[in-house]
């Protein structure tokens, strides 16, 4: 990396590129990550590495432990399925507030996504475009601490569910309940809507405990 780009990155920019290599695995779980050797490879002092991985420990992607510092999380299966029913409530309650604000150019970025989620074949691109997609749904919700906190969390576990979500149960399943949710958006059915989500995300917790 050029020494001058690299001093131009802030703590932001450092967050965003290792959050991108914990989720491509390029840093598998475990990995230690070394302030000092990260500081090197971006050019920069340790205060905006040491503020990154502040920021990839609150979302669950880099935890600290007494000999080793910051290491890539490894999450239990007990653990991502309290995180999912921590999620069901976030997420439903976004959704319930954002329905009466949703636009129609809220729908059609939404079908846009989903369309570009069919003509995907990379599993790590479907984990993107289903964030993208319930993202959208939630934006009109206007609160952004919950959606910070609710984009946050799912980044958190997205590695974790990756594999379970590509070899277990596919994109057909959750591009079809995607387009069920949809549709009561679509028809300002809030409770249909928000059951609907609830079941979604349930799915998930199955094939988790089906895991175990």
């Amino acid at each position: 990396m050029n020494e001058e780009v690299g001093r131009a990155l802030s703590a932001d920019a450092i967050t965003s590129e290792l959050r991108t290599m914990i989720l491509s695995g390029a840093y598998p779980i475990g990995v230690q990550l070394k302030q000092e050797a990260l500081a090197k490879r971006f050019g920069v002092s340790r205060i905006p590495v040491r503020e990154a991985l502040k920021r990839l420990q609150v979302e669950g992607l880099v935890e600290h432990t007494p000999h080793q510092g910051s290491i890539v999380a490894g999450l239990t299966i007990p653990q991502l399925l309290e995180t999912l029913d921590i999620r069901i409530g976030l997420e439903t309650r976004a959704l319930k507030l954002a329905i009466p604000n949703m636009q129609e150019s809220d729908f059609r970025a939404a079908e846009d996504i989903l369309a570009r989620y069919d003509q995907s074949d990379s599993p790590r691109e479907w984990a993107e475009l289903n964030l993208e997609f319930h993202m959208c749904l939630y934006r009109p919700c206007a609160l952004p601490r919950l959606l910070k906190m609710i984009e946050e969390m799912v980044r958190g576990i997205a590695m974790h569910l990756r594999a379970l979500q590509s070899y277990r149960v596919g994109r057909k399943s959750p591009q079809s309940e995607h387009r069920e949710i949809l549709k009561a958006c679509m028809a300002q059915d809030v409770d249909l809507a928000v059951k609907l989500l609830e079941q979604h995300v349930d799915h998930t917790k199955e094939v988790l405990k089906s895991a175990a």
